[in-house]
């Protein structure tokens, strides 16, 4: 998926509306869409599938393995296509971006559940502190995208043809790794349950990240911030739209009643 964003943002951005933006408005946005691209999603996914009705042992797995896999590889990954698209960026900031964003949340999160499980209980915790961290979590994201509205939201309303440009790499990258990966899970003849988590976790993004490190990397009124920015615009309702088509396909697959 990473390679593929990379590919569209150069596709649209660059070959079929390079036209109408100026070199320093291709750099940001391309730059915005590909840290997107690279940033696997470990939040919404469980949403998605829950409401796909997929296999939610599979979905946690999956979703514990991209939370390790960016540790290793979203700083690399991203430093090398954003090189190979021309944008450079200092391997110490991006670094410093995902221990902040990414290491440090990650510890955490797993010495509070330790800690407060030794001290209170597995109940307690459950019951008590788990859905309060969650309510703070999206209260946090919330005031995020509210900053950058306030920095962004002229962009999106003056300018709405550089929002539907970005949304339309995006939208196609999404589109397309999410049908590649239904399509060879039902050509492997998966279960539905275990092939939906797969297509889901494959076309959605982790957009919390990318607009966080896009802020540290380029400044809260930058495209690229404003790219993630119409990441999350673009995503929920897309996804809301997989789920749906997933729901009405699903009898294709073996053992969907199972």
């Amino acid at each position: 998926k990473p390679f593929t964003m990379a590919l569209f943002a150069w596709l649209f951005l660059s070959l079929v509306f390079g036209r109408f933006l100026t070199p320093e408005q291709i750099e940001q946005y391309r730059a915005g869409t590909i840290l997107l691209g690279v940033a696997p999603c470990t939040a919404m996914v469980l949403v998605w599938s829950y409401l796909a009705k997929g296999n939610m042992g599979h979905t946690l797995v999956m979703t514990a393995v991209n939370s390790l896999t960016m540790v290793v590889l979203y700083a690399p990954l991203a430093v090398l296509l954003l090189g190979i698209s021309g944008i450079r960026v200092p391997w110490d900031t991006i670094a410093l971006s995902v221990a902040i964003y990414i290491v440090t949340p990650l510890i955490a999160g797993y010495l509070t559940r330790r800690w407060t499980i030794r001290r209170k209980g597995l109940e307690w915790f459950e019951s008590r502190l788990e859905p309060n961290l969650g309510k703070v979590s999206v209260i946090a994201l919330l005031i995020t995208l509210i900053v950058l509205f306030i920095y962004q939201g002229h962009i999106i309303v003056e300018l709405p043809a550089i929002v539907g440009m970005i949304t339309l790499a995006i939208l196609v990258n999404i589109l397309v790794v999410f049908g590649i990966t239904y399509l060879a899970a039902r050509i492997m003849k998966l279960r539905y349950a275990d092939a939906i988590p797969a297509a889901i976790i494959a076309g959605s993004n982790h957009f919390e990240v990318a607009i966080a490190v896009a802020t540290t990397l380029f400044g809260v009124a930058s495209g690229a911030a404003l790219a993630t920015v119409v990441g999350v615009l673009t995503e929920v309702p897309i996804m809301l739209l997989l789920v749906w088509i997933s729901l009405s396909t699903r009898k294709t697959f073996p053992g969907h009643l199972q």
